[in-house]
Order: structure tokens, then C-alpha cells, then sequence
């Protein structure tokens, strides 16, 4: 049925389109001109791509090609006097760039594929002159990139528009007045006065607006004023609004786009800055101001005048937004590290917040990261994306496993590219939980992800809603100011203790394993270097700290949250691979340049084929080596090195067995059924059966797998299962280890897979190669464990925590898929089995079954998503009592870290034949970090409680410590440590981590 009011509010809101159609009069079209190449261009080299003339509707590229743009022209005689504006849009993206070669103004295309719920991306009107001259030239050169905001190929390349035109000004405030009642009218009670005003003066001034001259333009906004000046009495909730343009480093698109996207954004920032007093900016990242600052250093520049003017703020001090699930702890630190030092040399300034809108869940050891790095503040707003609970809380204090607590407030509109306008508004006022404790709430606005920034309408819209009857006011501010508002100690916040969970994305604690491979192997390279370097440089060698300082940054920028998740394009995954690589040769490199210059002067006299075996754990540890073919059994120094003998006959070992259906050693002993799976694991030191009667384990499982990178369908177990097929099978023998080789085929792919049991260990290793040619598949072993428990032990940076193995609430239930570091252990009081491994993050716990997701194959964003070659190990691990009893923390990081072992030369001099370089009397410690301070000499030690409990150890070193301080992990002296004839004591709370700076005697 026809209702005369809904046509006639119908007509009144699509009006204000026509009313934007008449903003901008074209008089005159550019001539235009391109030098495309497939990669960019720099301004002196603009002319040496290919030349091609264009006309709207050309194709000049193909996504990912670059051009440079010529555009020339000239004011006709209808420009004369009146404000003349440059329409450009090239279906891509643009930078402006004046005649010395720096970037000036961005332009972004208006048929990207951008969502337009956040607004329109479009950026394509190029401010040109206030009063127009007949006959003044246009000449302006564009650097642009054939992809649009997030890295699609728009209208096939083509040029959409190159104009010269009129802005009408007056129309142009018009709209911005007619448009923020319109949107005010959707939030408002349709019965309210307020609506019913509203929607009088917007039918008013639309009968006014007949022919648009001035006239009645000027009457129509004198209308409309009495109600977009209407404002707000006494406010119980006030928004403070800061610009922001969430540019992720590499997603969609290359890393090479995204230092050109940086000089897109940013320098559009400055010219708005120039436009609109009010207007405050932040953005994250210092990678991504080193890149601007190397790329366009007169930009950089412009951007330290705004930051010294208090109308750019720096935000986060982490070096990238990095993912937080998988990088350990260290890397954390670093990121805290070289990203406030980034802060503080290139503008004299800190951040007390962690700034991290889109990473897909918190680490519980976070808030203790954050506390000793001088982080106070999170924001965030990801967890609004749960797939099965909402989040309760938008502010909240959050504690993590140490008892440390950050401030944290989860924007209320669930997003960071806000359009800023009524309706977003009014979200954040609907959403807030927290309204009745906190008058105020976070507003972020801007064009995101692929960069891009505010634009112009933001801050129109802005102007008109700072104190509008009908919606909270705004304030634009910057968002650490915020921060402060809120941190009040008469406002009793919630608490949520532990980690902070995203039930959606768990997909990428799996995706793309060539990266997660690589990013755990540097990180435990880069530790063992550090700490090799440490110990070289008291006996007078060279610490390379310029070196190792360029890795760690390189390393910690493929942390960034769609790297090492492994949810960017192809493009990106294999240039981080190459680059990878590189990296491990350096490090190799430098490691085995220290381990000669050390094993050059090392005594070792009276012994027949010495080795230099070296340990980086802070453990003594009595293990077998291999050297070439031969095997020694070897006792290694705490955090240092001892003189072996190699070459001695392996004796025979009467518990060996080797056969297709059975392995065994002094500790284990493992039966195989006909297909390769086990049936059981008797650990024969603590007497029990480890896999459930009459279930499989380790059987190789593919599930169909239709998610993209990001994410696995929760139905995916209730699909058909596949299996790979055991192919042929060997045993034997070698040296102190019992071996089964199996081969398994699946259509296309292959796996072999040596299991090993090895004398005096309870520890079965699985090292896999796997050849992986499958798309959409998801290859898992599980292991039903005899073991009953309500909750898994899983490890975490600094820590473990504990996880349901049921699906009592739906908070439970949605953790499908959790992630874990090195081991996740299952345990009664008396006996436990963990499942540890050198490279993988993704497991499944329910029902006492210890899952672990091996590789998948998506094919988006990534095409062909880990196709080929991959090596890895996981373990499993049988032991007496719980986790901690059976020595699961140690057994996880002796797999990931194993001995070095090095042949000496003939040369005998004079450095001592064994060295534990630090040492801790208590089996809860674990040293994770020596390396040496950035600003001095001496030497830093990051040491933690593993256990959960409270303890006191001393920390001893073989070297003369000559003084000793408490610093913070920024490495701030904190407070000066009594160093003590048997080395420092050290009272050590949960899970506490302690930074200490060693003065230690040079030898």
C-alpha cells in the first residue's frame, strides 16, 4: 500500500545526492600522458617507462603496474574568479608530486571495492587555486599504482577521469549541512521533536532549491542552521575523534606498494591539516615512517613539524602491528624495543599505548610484556569480530598471567575506519557497556586497511557534530589524551584476566608454514648469536650490533598481523621467504664466524677428537650428538661450552628393538599397527600406557578444508575423512637411536616420516618432509592420550595457560582451534603426555586428544598456499606427574634448541676447555635472552618463571660480574643488585620476568 509519508522521507534523504552532483562544475578536460613500468619509478626516472597517451576509458595497466602521469591543460575563461579543483581518477592509486619530487597530495580511485559501509574511498579532487585565472596552466606530474585500496584491479586499468572544474563552495557547505540531518534523522525517534524538526527543514530547503543559484542556496542553509546548530545541553557521554588511516604493511598488495601508500596518506594528511584547524591525526608503525623517511624525506620532515605541533600523534610503540599469538616473547620485547627507540631518537617522544586494532587475539603474557616495556594503555576492537560470544566489555581492565594490568578499551563502533558520522555515533552510544561508569569513548575515523586516511568529508562532518542535539558530542583529540581521561581510580572497570581469545581466524595459526618455520628458526638463531656474541665480546671479540640490530627489525616486520598469519597475497609470502633466507645465512654466518674465533683459542689438551659442544639454555644437559657419521654422548654447560671426546664406540643397547610393528629403548616402548599408526606407548620409567586402549595415534588425516587463509570451517570434522596411505615402512638402527621410516602417499603428496626413539629419552621425535600438493585440504595428526583431564597445559610466551579439553559453554566450545608455542601438555596428578614441536601453532584439545594441524592448503588470499617441500619435528612426550614434574618446559625447549657441535682445530691456546657463562639454581627459571645493552658494554639477562610459582634462585656466571641492575625491558636502570660471592639473588614472583644488566670483567 502506498504511504504518502515514507515516499515523501524517502525523497527528502536521496536528495542530498543531487545536491553533491552539482558540488563540482567540469569545464575542461586534461590532456593526458603515462610511462607505465611494472615496477615504480622514481621522479628523476619518471620519463623512462613506456610512453602512452590516454583518453577516459584507456586501459594503461594491469594490477600491480605502475605509470607515471603527465596532466596538462589550462583554465578556460568559465574558471575565471571562481575556485578551481583538478578531478582526477586513474583506477588506481595516486600520488601527487610537486616539481622538486615529493609527494603532495594522495588520490584514490572511486570505483575501489572498498566496503562502503565505512564511506567512500574516493579521494580524486585535487585542490588547484581559490580564484581562477583564464589561460593558467595545469601541469602536474602523478605517480600512481594500477591496484586500488586493497589490491584490486579496478575497471580493468582504465583512466576514469582527468578534469578541470569549479567548485562551488556554497553547495558544497550545503550539502555537508543537509547531509548531517539526514543522517541524524536514521538515529532518531521517529515520534521524537527532534525528528520531526529535522525532517521539516530538510523538506523546507529542498522545495527552496529549485534552479541551485545563490540565493537560494544561501536561504536553504539559513534554514537548515537552526537545526544543525541546535546543540546539546549537559552531555552524559562525550566521543574524543582521532584521524587515523590503518595501513597494514603488506595484505592484499606488496610491500613495495605500501611505502607508496604511506606517501599517498600521509602527505594527504598534511594538506588537510592545512585546510581544517581542528584536525588531529595519528598512525602507528615506525617501519612505516623509516620507509618515508628513506623514500621521501622531505614528507618525513613535513610529518616531525606536525608531531612537534601537537597535530600528529605517534601511536603504539610496537615496530610493526605484529601478530601476538605467534612470535615469542622476545620478539614481543623487541618490538617494544626498537619501536619506542624509533620514537624517542626521531621525535623526542614515548607512547604508553599498544596500539593493535586488527590483530587476531592477545597473548595472556601481553599485559606484563607491556608493563615492563612502559606500555599502560590497549586499544583495540578486533575482538568484536567473535563468532560465537560477545565480548562484555569495551572498557576493562586486562590482566594477564602475572598479575600485571593494562587499560583497555575495545572501540565501542567495532571498527577503525569510522565515516564519522551520526550513525556511528549513536553505535558507539548503543554499544558502550560501559557507559555507566566512563563519560567517554574512542572514535577513530578514516579510510583504512589499504591506507588513504580522511578525507574532507570526515572533517566536514566532524565541524557540524561537535555539540549536535540528538547525538553525544565529538571532540577531536588525540587518543592517548583519551587514555588519560579515562584512567581514573574512582572508576571501578571490569576485569578480565587471561588471554584475550578471538573466536574467529584461528585458520592462520596454520596458514602459510614455510613462514611460521622460518620466523621460529630465526628467532632461535637470533638468541643463540646474541648469546655467543655476548660471551665473544668479554674475550675481546666483536659484538655485530648494527648487524643483528637489522635482522631483528627485518624479522620483526613479517611479524605484522597478515605476515606471519599468513593471510597475504602470494606475492608477499614469497618475498618474505627469499628474504628469509638471506637472513638465516647471515645469522649462520656470523654464528659460525664467533663459534671459530672461540674454538681457535680453546685448550684441549689430553683430548683425543675434541668437539666444542655449545649450549644456549641455562641447563646443563646430557644428550647424544651426531657429528658427520659419528655419535658421542656429551654432557654441555649451562649457557656456555665444554671439551667432548668424539669417535668412541656407540656400545650395544640390550632394550633396542627395531622392527616395521614395534620401536624400543630403555624408555619406551612403541607398538605400530599394519597401516603405520600406533596403538601404543608404554613408558616403561613411570609404568603406564600413554594412548587409550583400542584408539590410533599419529594416524596422517585430511579433512576438506574450503577456508580462505584466515579461517576453518567449524563443520570441517563433520565431513568425510581421508587418509594418507602407508606405502612401505624400514627400521633400523643408528648409533643411540632406534628408527622407523614410513612412506605415506596421498594423491599427489608424500610423506616420510622418521620416527625416532633415542637411548635415555622418553622423547619420540616425528621428523616429517612432506612433498604437499593439495588444495583445500588439512592435514592433522592426533593423539588420544589415556589421560583425564578438564584442561590442557599450553605454552605462551613467558608462560603457559590453561585451556578446556571440554565444551561446557559456549566460551569453551569456540575455542576449536587453539594456539600454543612449543608443547601442549596434558596431565593428571601422577602422569601426563605432551605433544612438543619445532615449528607448528595450531592444535585442537578436546576430549583429551592432543590435536595438531599440520599444514592446509587456501588458495586465498595466497594462490597455491604452501604447495611443496616442508620439513618439521613434533614429539611425543610421556612423563611423570603434571607438566612441570615431568620436565615438559625443558624437553620443549631442548627440541627447539638443539646442541652446536664443532670440530676444533690443531691450534691450543689458553681459553678455558668448559664455560657456563650464567647460571640459575632453580629448575622454575629459565634465562630466554643474553644479549648485549644497545647503549653500553654491558651485558642484559631476561630470565622468567616458568611454573606459576613463587621462588628464589641465584644467578651465577663463571665471568667476574663487577655490578648489576634491575632494568625495564626498554633497558632502563631501575634499581642497583647486590652482586654476592655466589652470584645475585633474585626473589621471583609467578611468571614474572626479570630484566638484569651484568658489568662483567672482560677476560
Amino acid at each position: 500500500m502506498f504511504n504518502f509519508f515514507e515516499e515523501r522521507d524517502h525523497k527528502i534523504l536521496s536528495f542530498k545526492d543531487t545536491i553533491q552532483s552539482k558540488i563540482f562544475e567540469p569545464i575542461s578536460d586534461l590532456e593526458v600522458e603515462a610511462y607505465t613500468s611494472k615496477e615504480p619509478l622514481s621522479y628523476p626516472e619518471r620519463t623512462t617507462g613506456d610512453r602512452v597517451a590516454l583518453q577516459p576509458g584507456e586501459k594503461w595497466g594491469d594490477l600491480f603496474d605502475c605509470a607515471w602521469f603527465h596532466f596538462t591543460g589550462s583554465v578556460p575563461s568559465e574558471g575565471c574568479a571562481k575556485k578551481i579543483v583538478l578531478l582526477i581518477d586513474v583506477n588506481g592509486e595516486a600520488c601527487v608530486f610537486d616539481d622538486e619530487g615529493n609527494p603532495v597530495r594522495g588520490l584514490t580511485n572511486g570505483s575501489s571495492i572498498y566496503e562502503r559501509i565505512h564511506g567512500e574511498p574516493a579521494k580524486k579532487v585535487l585542490q588547484f587555486n581559490d580564484c581562477g585565472k583564464e589561460g593558467q596552466k595545469v601541469d602536474i606530474w602523478v605517480d600512481a599504482g594500477c591496484n586500488d585500496l586493497i589490491g584490486e584491479l579496478s575497471k580493468d586499468g582504465t583512466l576514469e577521469q582527468a578534469q578541470i572544474a569549479v567548485c562551488h563552495e556554497n553547495i558544497r557547505s550545503l550539502y555537508y549541512d543537509y547531509w548531517i540531518l539526514c543522517e541524524l534523522s536514521c538515529v532518531l525517534d521517529k515520534n521524537s521533536a527532534r525528528y520531526s524538526r529535522i525532517m521539516k527543514v530538510l523538506f523546507d530547503s529542498m522545495n527552496i532549491l529549485q534552479t541551485f543559484n545563490d540565493e537560494e542556496i544561501d536561504k536553504a542553509r539559513q534554514i537548515l542552521a537552526v537545526e544543525v546548530n541546535r546543540k546539546n545541553a549537559d552531555p552524559c557521554l562525550t566521543l574524543s575523534a582521532a584521524g587515523n588511516a590503518h595501513i597494514d604493511l603488506a595484505w592484499l598488495w606488496p610491500i613495495r606498494e605500501t611505502i607508496r601508500k604511506a606517501a599517498r596518506t600521509f602527505s594527504t594528511v598534511l594538506e588537510l591539516m592545512d585546510r581544517y584547524p581542528d584536525y588531529v591525526f595519528g598512525s602507528s608503525q615506525p617501519q612505516l615512517y623509516l620507509w618515508v623517511k628513506e623514500a621521501y624525506p622531505k614528507l618525513y620532515d613535513r610529518i616531525k613539524a606536525k608531531v612537534a605541533e601537537k597535530r600528529w600523534e605517534l601511536h603504539g610503540g610496537m615496530w610493526v602491528e605484529s601478530d601476538v599469538n605467534m612470535p615469542n616473547g622476545e620478539s614481543l620485547i623487541r618490538q617494544f624495543l626498537y619501536g619506542k627507540r624509533f620514537w624517542q631518537s626521531e621525535f623526542g617522544m614515548d607512547t604508553e599505548m599498544l596500539w593493535l586494532p586488527d590483530t587476531f587475539g592477545y597473548s595472556a603474557a601481553l599485559p606484563q610484556i607491556m608493563k615492563i616495556c612502559g606500555v599502560r594503555y590497549f586499544m583495540t576492537q578486533k575482538l568484536a569480530w567473535n563468532s560465537v560470544n560477545k565480548f562484555p566489555h569495551y572498557t576493562f581492565d586486562w590482566e594477564g598471567i602475572d598479575g600485571s594490568t593494562v587499560l583497555t578499551h575495545i572501540l565501542p563502533e567495532e571498527t577503525y575506519i569510522s565515516h564519522a558520522g551520526p550513525r556511528a555515533i549513536s553505535k558507539v552510544e548503543d554499544n558502550y557497556a560501559q557507559k555507566n561508569v566512563s563519560d567517554r569513548a574512542l572514535l577513530l575515523y578514516g579510510i583504512g586497511d589499504g591506507g588513504g586516511g580522511p578525507g574532507a568529508e570526515h572533517l566536514e562532518r566532524l565541524e557540524r557534530l561537535k555539540n549536535l542535539q540528538g547525538v553525544p558530542p565529538v571532540k577531536q583529540e588525540f587518543s592517548e589524551e583519551f587514555f588519560k581521561k579515562i584512567d581514573r581510580d574512582d572508576l571501578d572497570y571490569p576485569r578480565w584476566r587471561g588471554e584475550l581469545y578471538l573466536e574467529k581466524h584461528q585458520g592462520t595459526y596454520t596458514s602459510q608454514a614455510k613462514n611460521k618455520k622460518y620466523n621460529r628458526f630465526l628467532e632461535v638463531k637470533l638468541r643463540d648469536l646474541e648469546l655467543l656474541a655476548s660471551i665473544a665480546s668479554l674475550y675481546g671479540f666483536e659484538y655485530p650490533q648494527q648487524k643483528i640490530d637489522e635482522i631483528w627489525k627485518e624479522v620483526l616486520l613479517y611479524q605484522f598481523h597478515d605476515v606471519l598469519p599468513g593471510s597475504s597475497i602470494k606475492r608477499v609470502h614469497d618475498e618474505s621467504l627469499q628474504r628469509y633466507e638471506i637472513m638465516i645465512d647471515e645469522v649462520e654466518g656470523l654464528t659460525q664466524g664467533l663459534l671459530q674465533d672461540i674454538s681457535g683459542n680453546i685448550g684441549a689438551s689430553g683430548t683425543e677428537n675434541p668437539v666444542m659442544v655449545f649450549n644456549s639454555l641455562s641447563w646443563e644437559r646430557d644428550e647424544w650428538v651426531k657429528l658427520g657419521q659419528d655419535w658421542a654422548n656429551v654432557n654441555a654447560s649451562a649457557m656456555g661450552w665444554k671439551i667432548e671426546e668424539f669417535g668412541k664406540k656407540i656400545p650395544e643397547f640390550a632394550e633396542f628393538k627395531a622392527t616395521q610393528l614395534l620401536l624400543e629403548n630403555d624408555a619406551l616402548k612403541v607398538e605400530f599397527s599394519q597401516d603405520g599408526s600406533i596403538k601404543s606407548v608404554w613408558d616403561k620409567f613411570n609404568e603406564f600406557e600413554a594412548i587409550r586402549k583400542g584408539e590410533k595415534a599419529n594416524v596422517l588425516k585430511l579433512y576438506t578444508d574450503n577456508g580462505d587463509a584466515w579461517d576453518i570451517q567449524t563443520e570441517y570434522r563433520c565431513l568425510p575423512v581421508e587418509y594418507f596411505k602407508l606405502e612401505n615402512s624400514k627400521a633400523y638402527k643408528d648409533g643411540p637411536c632406534v628408527v622407523l621410516e614410513q612412506n605415506y602417499v596421498y594423491n599427489k603428496s608424500r610423506i616420510l616420516q622418521k620416527i625416532i626413539l633415542t637411548q635415555g629419552s622418553s622423547r619420540m621425535d616425528f621428523e616429517t618432509t612432506v612433498d604437499w600438493h593439495e588444495k583445500h585440504k588439512m592435514l592433522r595428526s592426533e593423539f588420544p592420550v589415556d589421560i583425564l583431564a578438564e584442561q590442557a597445559t599450553c605454552d605462551i610466551q613467558f608462560g603457559s595457560i590453561k585451556r578446556p579439553t571440554h565444551k561446557n559453554t559456549s566460551w569453551d566450545e569456540a575455542k576449536f582451534e587453539i594456539c600454543a608455542h612449543k608443547y601442549v601438555d596434558i596431565s593428571q596428578n601422577e602422569r601426563g603426555v605432551a605433544l612438543l614441536n619445532d615449528c607448528k601453532y595450531g592444535y585442537r584439545v578436546f576430549d583429551n586428544i592432543i590435536d595438531i594441524n599440520l599444514l592446509r592448503s587456501p588458495d586465498f588470499p595466497g594462490k597455491d598456499a604452501d604447495q611443496g617441500r616442508h620439513t618439521f619435528v613434533y614429539s611425543l612426550y610421556p612423563h611423570k606427574g603434571d607438566h612441570i614434574e615431568g620436565g615438559v618446559i625443558r624437553a620443549s625447549y631442548e627440541l627447539n634448541m638443539p646442541l652446536t657441535v664443532k670440530s676444533l682445530p690443531d691450534k691450543k691456546q689458553d681459553l678455558a676447555s668448559s664455560l657456563s657463562f650464567l647460571t640459575v639454581d632453580n629448575e622454575n627459571i629459565v634465562i630466554e635472552t643474553v644479549k648485549k645493552a644497545q647503549d653500553s658494554n654491558d651485558i642484559i639477562v631476561r630470565l622468567y618463571e616458568a611454573t606459576g610459582s613463587n621462588c628464589r634462585t641465584v644467578l651465577s656466571s663463571d665471568m667476574p660480574v663487577k655490578d648489576a641492575w634491575l632494568v625495564d625491558g626498554l633497558e632502563n636502570d631501575l634499581q642497583k643488585i647486590d652482586v654476592q660471592a655466589s652470584g645475585i639473588v633474585l626473589d621471583v614472583k609467578p611468571w614474572e620476568i626479570k630484566n638484569i644488566k651484568l658489568n662483567l670483567t672482560k677476560v
